[in-house]
């Protein structure tokens, strides 16, 4: 077959989004791509790949059908698209492993490549392509073969094993180790060549005498000879240190019975056929694999006292193995996998096992598995560095090195300067500016500044502050506080109440805890908040009153009486989680002020039985007003940083007001601003200090 729009005649391309395609390729001169599409189209076949895995492999390999059908994909091909992005981003890290070849950066590659593909099935078109240009490697220029090779060895011979493709994996792995050491492909292949002949009668007589067996006692098998390709012998003779003449393996049959007591009848005709190696049986159905490999391997001593490799399963078992399903690539590389590199790996195989179902059904089932809960970074240099989701630049600049860490004083995300809480996403190259000395700061130990989200970084940041001498953690952890007291305008306070809530005994242990960054300012400003909150009001002058009962669901509860109106005081503006008293105007209802607000105070100097206890409703109100006083440093861009960080915290901009001192280069802004409650207001004012250039960012009152 010459020509795609023969092959798109056949039976199997008969599913509409191949025919679709049809009409594209008419016309189109014949060219390379078009014959070396076909070759990756007949790998995918023998994977039995669903109709729109072969479109994707159509449209990525020859790039003049993809170009004629541009803007008119298959309409009845709905993950077509996600399929081709997938493609493109294999096409990436092919170029990172040119630009940084094995340099133990091929995990990293691998992760970064599963974490790229949002539809795992174009790991098959991504193995079938690497297939075929390996195939015709041998007229390449010896550089660019090695490095075809390497990539291989690298990246798809191993996503073949993970994926247990075995019919891809022996040849991927056979063709890569033939182009990077050529001589010892060749000194093997020769020994096994030189005995070529006296093996295959020798598996031929095995059969022979088994099939007979087998079927003397009534077991109905298939019996076959299982080739040996020469890098799995290569690298036998390596793990094992023998020479090749040691290898039992070397001829070997397998045996395909119905079911699991047929495999130890079988084992049983085998062993009384020929003496047994005790020390090379393995029964994987009784005791499995971790990965769930099955079957029974047991050597013999075979016909002329030579040995003899003989493994045992059932067809379901079998087509496991060869298609994917018992993916052994832990036993086969070493070491493990994490939980969601595991999940998106287990997706790919139950897709592999799920011919003939409803694929839709199988893919909105598993949408789920392909969130990816790490991200896979780039460095300058094309190095992966693996990291959580959520986690930010300067989490990566601590993954990279500690110091690179300590020195950090800012970085850049695909060539532009972004702040140190920017989180990356995969694939995004991550470059750290750094300084000449170590300078840590303590507010990247702030959880709600967002500058650090792994522990790890975290630790080597509280270790770089714990050398520091007492004196200075404590004069460090008092300045924290206190410019977190100023910032809620809460002021001075008496921290002993609240020492309990933080397991502390004095308020010198405070002060060291907030420095090393085991607790932090927010949370100590809201404990103390909560303190005051429950405190009770001063009994107001005016009589008692009878409690009366309050509205269900209230913006505001008053002892003694119903629902009142009532407003915020624009003085103090009071949130959810401040301590507040009212006071009863002239005509104008209950104003709500904070109780340390000193328009108040002034107020109760004059009539102090206008005073009423008040506490917040079980509704608490959906929007609260508080105005913030802001300073930075003047610059380009300023106002849109500090927008984006109000919008992405969820609260509205009410008003604002700024007043530049050209002389000084700062900014005075007044930001008025609706939050939820207290915890919003203090979360919001740690991301707008952390903004650069912010001096700093407080509340108003």
């Amino acid at each position: 077959m010459d020509r795609l729009t023969d092959w798109l005649d056949t039976p199997v391309a008969a599913a509409p989004p191949l025919q679709a395609l049809r009409a594209h390729a008419e016309g189109l001169p014949a060219d390379a791509d078009e014959a070396r599409t076909l070759r990756v189209l007949a790998v995918l076949q023998t994977l039995r790949a669903d109709p729109e895995v072969l479109a994707a492999a159509a449209l990525h390999g020859w790039p003049a059908l993809r170009a004629a059908s541009a803007g008119a994909l298959p309409a009845d091909a709905p993950r077509l698209p996600a399929l081709l992005d997938g493609l493109d981003a294999a096409d990436q890290v092919r170029g990172l492993h040119h630009d940084q070849p094995r340099r133990g950066n091929a995990e990293g590659l691998r992760r970064l490549l599963l974490a790229l593909v949002r539809d795992l099935r174009a790991v098959l078109v991504l193995l079938a392509e690497q297939l075929v240009r390996l195939r015709e490697a041998a007229d390449l220029p010896d550089p660019e073969r090695r490095y075809l090779a390497e990539l291989t060895a690298d990246i798809h011979a191993p996503l073949a094993n993970r994926l247990g493709i075995w019919q891809l994996k022996w040849e991927l792995e056979d063709l890569a180790f033939r182009w990077l050491q050529p001589d010892t492909y060749q000194r093997i292949a020769r020994l096994l060549d030189e005995k070529r002949a006296d093996r295959e009668r020798f598996i031929e007589d095995a059969k022979l005498r088994l099939r007979a067996a087998l079927a003397e006692a009534g077991i109905r098998a298939e019996v076959a000879g299982r080739p040996k390709h020469i890098y799995s012998i290569w690298k036998k003779m390596q793990r094992k240190g023998v020479p090749f003449s040691e290898l039992y393996d070397i001829r070997a049959i397998r045996v395909l019975v119905d079911d699991i007591p047929s495999c130890y009848a079988a084992l049983g005709v085998a062993h009384q056929l020929w003496p047994p190696i005790p020390s090379e049986f393995d029964d994987y159905i009784a005791q499995p694999k971790g990965n769930d490999y099955r079957s029974l391997h047991t050597a013999v001593v075979g016909p002329g006292g030579r040995t003899l490799e003989v493994q045992i399963r059932t067809h379901r078992m079998h087509e496991h193995a060869e298609l994917g399903v018992a993916a052994h690539w832990r036993y086969k590389e070493g070491g493990g996998a994490d939980a969601a590199f595991e999940r998106k790996i287990a997706w790919m195989r139950q897709l592999l096992e799920a011919r003939g179902e409803n694929d839709d059904a199988l893919m909105a089932g598993l949408s789920t598995e392909l969130v990816e809960d790490r991200v896979y970074v780039l460095t300058p240099r094309g190095e992966v560095v693996d990291l959580p989701r959520g986690a930010t630049v300067l989490d990566f600049a601590y993954a990279v090195h500690t110091e690179v860490g300590h020195r950090c004083r800012g970085a850049k995300v695909n060539g532009r300067i972004v702040p140190l809480n920017h989180q990356p996403a995969s694939g995004d190259r991550v470059e750290i500016l750094t300084g000449k000395e170590a300078e840590p700061r303590r507010d990247w130990l702030q959880a709600g500044a967002g500058f650090l989200a792994t522990g790890r970084a975290r630790d080597k940041v509280r270790a770089w502050f714990h050398r520091i001498d007492r004196a200075r953690n404590l004069q460090a952890g008092r300045e924290l506080l206190e410019k977190e007291l100023r910032r809620v305008a809460l002021g001075q306070a008496d921290l002993t109440p609240v020492l309990h809530k933080f397991r502390l005994a004095t308020t010198e242990d405070l002060y060291l805890a907030l420095a090393l960054g085991d607790v932090g300012p927010s949370q100590v400003s809201r404990a103390l908040h909560e303190h005051l909150h429950a405190k009770e009001a001063p009994a107001p002058a005016a009589p008692a009153r009878v409690r009366g009962k309050p509205p269900a669901r209230g913006q505001f509860v008053f002892e003694g009486v119903g629902n009142l109106l009532s407003q915020i005081a624009r003085c103090c503006q009071p949130v959810p989680g401040d301590a507040i008293v009212g006071y009863l105007t002239r005509g104008r209802g209950v104003s709500i002020h904070r109780a340390g607000c000193a328009a108040l105070q002034r107020l109760l100097v004059r009539q102090p039985e206008r005073m009423l206890p008040v506490e917040w409703g079980q509704a608490g109100g959906s929007a609260y007003e508080a105005e913030i006083a802001l300073r930075a440093y003047d610059r380009k861009s300023l106002l849109k940083d500090l927008s984006n960080v109000i919008a992405q915290q969820g609260v509205n901009i009410l008003g604002l007001q700024s007043r530049v001192d050209q002389a000084a280069g700062l900014a005075d802004l007044r930001i008025a601003v609706r939050v939820a409650d207290f915890g919003q207001l203090s979360e919001l004012l740690g991301r707008l200090n952390a903004v650069p250039g912010v001096q700093e960012a407080r509340r108003l009152g």
